[in-house]
């Protein structure tokens, strides 16, 4: 299995940015489609982005969509999501995931169930 721990959460300002970062290991990343979630206090967790093992196809909500950008390392075995102009309601928890890809990913992605391994979270606090 691999392992997966999420950095780069913090307080910032509405209209700031983050560079957030999950580092793997006990597996090679490239094996993995890999996506990031959030989960808000008393909300489900809610898709985010997503990013094949590849690198060649990425994935993101609708409310995120042109401010936050998925990216992947293979080589240094981490992926990242830079997230611009924050809001408020991008407050979260943010979880990295990691998927086996036993389905294929462009129909599934979006589905926290596809995903096998997950990081501990880090917390984004946007302040108004």
């Amino acid at each position: 299995q691999v392992q997966l721990v999420e950095s780069g959460g913090g307080l910032v300002q509405a209209g700031g940015s983050l560079r957030l970062s999950c580092a793997a290991s006990g597996q090679h990343i490239s094996n993995y489609d890999m996506g990031w979630f959030r989960q808000a206090p008393g909300k489900e967790r809610e898709f985010v982005a997503g990013i094949d093992r590849s690198g060649s196809s990425t994935y993101y909500s609708d409310s995120v969509k042109g401010r936050f950008t998925i990216s992947r390392d293979n080589a240094k075995n981490t992926i990242y999501l830079n997230s611009n102009s924050l809001k408020p309601e991008d407050t979260a928890v943010y979880y990295c995931a990691a998927d086996r890809g036993l389905k294929y990913f462009s129909s599934s992605y979006y589905g926290a169930d596809e995903y096998d391994y997950w990081g501990q979270g880090t917390q984004v606090t946007v302040s108004s």
